[in-house]
């Protein structure tokens, strides 16, 4: 089979041949028919994200069908649609997932990072870790729930009622939970890179009530912003147009230092917190919300091989929506 690997940090992907695998004792191979391209991919490539193995496939937004199961698997069965997130794996009896926050295992192993991901025409997964892709979606459409949609919507927990949301960084997992947020009669601003009128006619036509450059102040005080670009420097800019009790959540597995701000922009109880990966218990939510909704991504389709080109896409800003490999 081919697959595009990464040998180590900083390295562009390399493709190669490889056997196809064997699914271990309570794993399922899986013919990918397509995978998200995520910006965590590209803080793995960049060495922004340490403890992943290497030589690794990364890829943590599969979709594909199962074509044959391990030792001890009783579903999914053979040939089922399943979808295949970035948590792949946790030790199933530590405090954390005791407690429904397998998120946070310290045992956790991630698709693409630590196990083998979707940048390659087969992969297996851990068959616990596979969800039900919903009928209304095709492969390419899929994907980008599995990791953008996810994260969003697991964000998007953390703000509760709040009735205006901004989004900081217009991109895969905003312009999935805006639709979600919008759906719900919330009022969603769109923040994009300053002077970026693309992105801010895009969320426009999405139903947001406003958009404009993370430099400038939406018209009202929000409840709640969610940060899902990488700049440490939105923290203090969201902060400033939330109102009273606003919460600030930071959706991004990496981010760039946060500046010093004075505290008078984070008294009358405004809080900050980060979402840490996702739960089982979030995929079985979210995704037959995504098809309840009408959920769509806007998807820009490239071959597995051109791999380093939809990277290079993402990192440039050079479309809107979400890039998917296709074998």
């Amino acid at each position: 089979m081919k697959v595009m690997a990464l040998d180590e940090p900083g390295a562009a992907l390399v493709p190669r041949d490889r056997p196809v695998p064997e699914p271990g004792p309570g794993e399922v191979l899986i013919k990918v028919a397509a995978c998200g391209v995520c910006r965590t991919d590209l803080h793995i490539l960049d060495g922004d994200l340490t403890d992943g193995r290497h030589p690794i496939v990364p890829g943590h937004e599969i979709v594909g069908r199962v074509v044959k199961r391990g030792a001890g698997v009783s579903k999914p069965r053979v040939e089922a649609r399943v979808g295949v997130a970035w948590l792949g794996w946790t030790c199933g009896h530590c405090r954390f997932c005791a407690s429904g926050h397998e998120n946070l295992c310290d045992k956790a192993e991630f698709t693409g990072y630590h196990r083998p991901g979707g940048y390659a025409e087969y992969t297996v997964a851990d068959a616990r870790y596979c969800f039900p892709v919903p009928d209304l979606y095709d492969d390419v459409s899929a994907a980008p729930l599995l990791c953008a949609g996810l994260i969003g919507y697991r964000s998007l927990k953390m703000v509760g009622e709040a009735q205006s949301l901004g989004l900081y960084g217009f991109g895969a997992a905003a312009h999935l939970v805006a639709q979600l947020a919008i759906g719900q009669g919330r009022n969603v601003y769109a923040f994009t890179r300053p002077g970026d009128a693309r992105s801010q006619k895009f969320a426009r036509d999405l139903g947001c009530v406003w958009a404009g450059g993370s430099d400038e102040a939406p018209p009202e005080k929000l409840d709640a912003a969610i940060i899902f670009a990488p700049v440490g420097a939105l923290v203090p800019a969201a902060l400033r147009v939330l109102g009273k009790a606003g919460t600030v959540v930071l959706g991004g597995i990496h981010m760039s230092d946060i500046p010093s701000f004075p505290y008078s922009i984070l008294w009358e109880e405004r809080v900050i917190r980060s979402v840490a990966n996702l739960t089982r218990a979030d995929g079985l939510e979210f995704l037959p919300l995504a098809a309840q909704y009408g959920i769509n991504a806007a998807t820009h389709v490239y071959p597995l091989g051109q791999a380093n080109k939809a990277l290079e896409d993402l990192r440039a800003g050079r479309f809107d929506g979400a890039a998917v490999l296709v074998p």
